[in-house]
């Protein structure tokens, strides 16, 4: 099993879609709270999801479940370089109680590409994710696209 992950900010369409389509990507997993943002154009839910069938004739999906809460993600947002070990360690917590490995059907994420905002996966929700369902599933490798 291959999970992927990507991030748009800092990224022009052209790059983000190019690199999206190039990778092999069966299906692109939206794991952000809120995506109907106005961070980027392009990564709008409805938009999204147009252009991932269109540009690389791959599927979109939603899945909230799997995006950290408002109240653990905002107070790490709102202060410039939040306490990112507090945010790791609270939405290690909500995923467990979430227990995501169990309502999260494996063949959803077999080939998708977990999608957030954050440029790099180091300080990144979508890493987390894919990090504690290897823990927790067999055979999965991660491939972080950019």
């Amino acid at each position: 099993m291959k999970i992927f992950t990507i991030g748009f900010t800092k990224k022009s369409a052209e790059t983000f879609f190019t690199k999206l389509k190039s990778s092999g990507v069966k299906r692109l997993v939206d794991v952000r709270l809120n995506n109907v943002s106005q961070l980027a154009g392009f990564t709008k839910k409805d938009d999204l999801r147009y252009f991932t069938k269109e540009i690389c004739g791959i599927d979109y999906l939603h899945m909230p479940q799997l995006a950290p809460t408002a109240d653990i993600l905002d107070p790490y947002k709102k202060q410039k370089k939040g306490d990112w070990g507090l945010y790791e360690r609270q939405f290690l917590d909500l995923m467990k109680a979430r227990r995501i490995e169990e309502s999260t059907p494996a063949e959803l994420l077999d080939g998708g590409c977990l999608l957030c905002s954050e440029e790099k996966p180091h300080h990144c929700h979508r890493r987390l994710v894919a990090e504690y369902l290897k823990e927790r599933w067999s055979n999965v490798e991660i491939q972080h696209i950019a």
